[in-house]
């Protein structure tokens, strides 16, 4: 490679991502794909090594500038290993050139791991789709012209979606709000080496929606009603003075019509009083669409894509130098934090062609955080819910599986091998 190499501004989202990852939250997710056969290591890198020709965007090294991070082309090759260490482990270290995301194996298993500053969850499953597709495609001599479903052009994929829809003057009132809100926290007993700790629990996929139709509401509502219950069962009378604030991640794609593997996303925190349960879950459902739907209104969704451009376009804050900025943004997480009870992501059903899909038994994702956050997915009849926290017991979760169980939806449980108990 040359040494005009190319280098690009982080998107909206990610600038903040290299400030705000800090102790547990080493800010790296993971994909994983779970198939119906061992894992071959040489094929699977061979497959990396021609998947990311079509994405070359995640071959870069992250660099501090004077005003902003920003990434650049690097001639670094991915190396495929078996896995033999704790997951989602970080990615970026200051001062060091290294690769922002990584992929291996574990028996009948492959992972994507990366920094946040590369891409979002559907970006991210973007590429790992083409990797798997492209690994099966070698294993089992498949046709060469099978691609994923929601294929993009490079260009496509590279784009930054929030500079081409950001509007003007919008978004920062939004940001300022986050951090006024205090909610119930979450605590536990911390892992002494702050290492994350992975609960995975796997439902059928229709008897799940089976029991979102029953109680006449979406999949979406139904994950974060249960999840506050599950929250609610583990707070005393005191507690219950403070609301339960569940941060949800949206995928913007389905607002503005894009392909790219960037990161586009925004965030809205849906809001519950447990003074208001009764021990029907209903009435947790009741106010938790009405709150969906209010926050997932055009007008409100603009703001939130907005919240996260209002940062490079405000001038202010722009002309500031990095290091002030990562003591700035770092303070401002922290006070969003005090906000917000917990995370739930939804990345939705995965889709494959017809041709690979019976080589696939699951995926799964996780996203580490500070506290805990939850990330589901769902691929034919298996659902999947990636719990990823730094304490060593999972009692929100172990609640949130139990609810599932008393109404007979069966749970299929594991867990990382240094968890002392789930």
């Amino acid at each position: 490679m040359s040494n005009n190499k190319n280098w690009y501004k982080l998107d909206n989202a990610a600038k903040i991502v290299p400030s705000t990852a800090k102790g547990a939250n080493t800010r790296v997710f993971r994909l994983t794909c779970e198939l119906n056969e061992e894992v071959d290591g040489n094929i699977l890198q061979a497959a990396v090594d021609e998947t990311i020709e079509e994405f070359p965007f995640f071959n870069c090294v992250l660099h501090r500038g004077i005003f902003w991070y920003y990434l650049e082309d690097s001639d670094l090759k991915p190396v495929v290993e078996e896995e033999h260490s704790p997951a989602c482990l970080p990615l970026y270290i200051p001062g060091h050139k290294n690769l922002l995301y990584r992929v291996n194996f574990f028996e009948k298993r492959i992972n994507l791991e990366m920094f946040h500053v590369l891409a979002d969850g559907t970006g991210a499953f973007m590429f790992f789709k083409s990797l798997i597709i492209r690994y099966l495609q070698k294993v089992h001599n498949l046709n060469e012209d099978i691609k994923p479903i929601d294929e993009f052009s490079i260009e496509e994929k590279n784009v930054d979606a929030f500079t081409d829809n950001y509007s003007k003057g919008k978004g920062l009132k939004q940001l300022k709000e986050m951090s006024s809100v205090k909610a119930y926290q979450l605590t536990g007993e911390l892992d002494d080496n702050l290492l994350p700790h992975l609960l995975e629990g796997t439902v059928s996929s229709s008897k799940f929606l089976g029991l979102a139709h029953e109680y006449d509401t979406t999949v979406g509502v139904l994950c974060v009603a249960l999840y506050i219950k599950a929250v609610i069962q583990t707070m005393n009378r005191s507690q219950r003075k403070k609301h339960v604030v569940v941060s949800v991640p949206v995928n913007l794609r389905q607002f503005y019509e894009s392909g790219t593997a960037r990161n586009f996303f925004g965030v809205i925190n849906i809001d519950y009083n447990p003074a208001d349960y009764d021990g029907n879950l209903k009435s947790i459902i009741d106010p938790v669409d009405r709150d969906f739907k209010e926050k997932l209104s055009s007008e409100n969704i603009e703001k939130t894509m907005n919240s996260y451009s209002a940062l490079e376009h405000n001038l202010a804050i722009k002309m500031v130098p990095l290091p002030i900025k990562d003591f700035t943004i770092g303070r401002f997480d922290r006070a969003a934090k005090k906000g917000v009870t917990t995370s739930m992501s939804n990345l939705g059903r995965i889709s494959m062609p017809k041709e690979v899909e019976e080589y696939i038994d699951r995926f799964s994702a996780f996203m580490t955080a500070a506290s805990q956050q939850v990330c589901v997915c769902s691929f034919k009849d298996k659902m999947t819910f990636g719990e990823v926290s730094p304490y060593k017991t999972h009692r929100v979760m172990l609640n949130f599986f139990r609810c599932l169980s008393e109404v007979g939806i069966e749970v299929e449980l594991g867990s990382n091998d240094y968890d002392e108990e789930i």
